[in-house]
């Protein structure tokens, strides 16, 4: 008998399935694993904005890692959308019990669209809860500067590396938000303590829903496979930018698109 490569996507669900679990799902599968999910929580979202947010209880999380976890297990983990300090804390207990599997962490704080994702006071959980659990990290700009509690000026390597020192994991900065005509991720990896930078031409769409979310699915995904953190990193960054080209071509709801998730499948 054959064996899944398994990976577990805990997040947020979004009703237009752009982003949140749906996209992390997709991507797990275009990526040649099987993904499984536990939502901790439930958007009214579509892609002009988020509506709603409705936490599912941190017991309900709880119960929903421990039904996977015990029966089927994982080869990764990606964390996504947590909106609560206790989904944070019961998420971080359990996980905990199973060190050894790559999970990686991107701290969605806010939609594409603008609206927030998070409660006000939860950053400090999530960096002294799940930090310390995390191979890597996927901030973007804004998301880095939060949690560095600094603006992230011209130097990102600085940025990075200060990142990684402080919370001794690895980093991958997220350069979309920058101007310019190349969009350019920079890697710390916390182990070697080598530098890589990740450069793409910008494609000029709006339709990068969910970009975030689909990046970090696919490095865990790529992790899952048994691939160094670099190239993990470097094969994500293909496969989202390949996704973000084919997804232009398309229209979807009159805000941020998606990318598309199957461009090796059909287009």
């Amino acid at each position: 008998m054959k064996n899944y490569t398994r990976v577990l996507t805990i997040a947020g669900s979004d009703s237009s399935g752009g982003a949140g679990i749906q996209a992390d799902l997709k991507t797990i599968a275009a990526c040649g694993c099987y993904g499984m999910s536990v939502i901790a929580a439930v958007t009214v979202q579509n892609t002009v904005g988020v509506d709603d947010v409705h936490p599912v209880p941190a017991p309900v999380i709880g119960g929903q890692i421990k039904a996977v976890m015990e029966d089927i297990g994982a080869d990764g983990i990606k964390i996504g959308m947590l909106y609560s300090k206790e989904a944070m804390n019961v998420v971080a207990e359990i996980l905990e019990g199973y060190p050894g599997i790559p999970v990686v962490l991107d701290p969605v704080m806010v939609a594409t669209s603008g609206d927030s994702l998070m409660l006000h006071d939860v950053c400090e959980t999530m960096k002294t809860r799940l930090f310390p659990l995390v191979q890597l990290l996927t901030p973007n700009i804004p998301e880095g500067e939060r949690l560095l509690g600094e603006t992230i000026g011209d130097n990102a390597l600085d940025a990075v590396a200060g990142m990684a020192k402080e919370y001794a994991c690895s980093i991958l900065l997220k350069g979309g938000h920058r101007n310019g005509t190349m969009v350019v991720d920079v890697l710390y990896d916390n182990d070697s303590g080598a530098m890589t930078s990740f450069e793409h031409i910008r494609i000029n769409t709006h339709n990068t829903h969910g970009t975030g979310c689909t990046l970090s699915s696919a490095i865990a995904s790529f992790l899952a496979r048994g691939l160094p953190l670099s190239e993990a990193v470097g094969r994500a960054e293909e496969y989202l930018h390949a996704a973000i080209l084919a997804g232009k071509e398309y229209s979807l709801g009159s805000g941020h698109g998606p990318v598309h998730h199957f461009h090796s499948f059909w287009r």
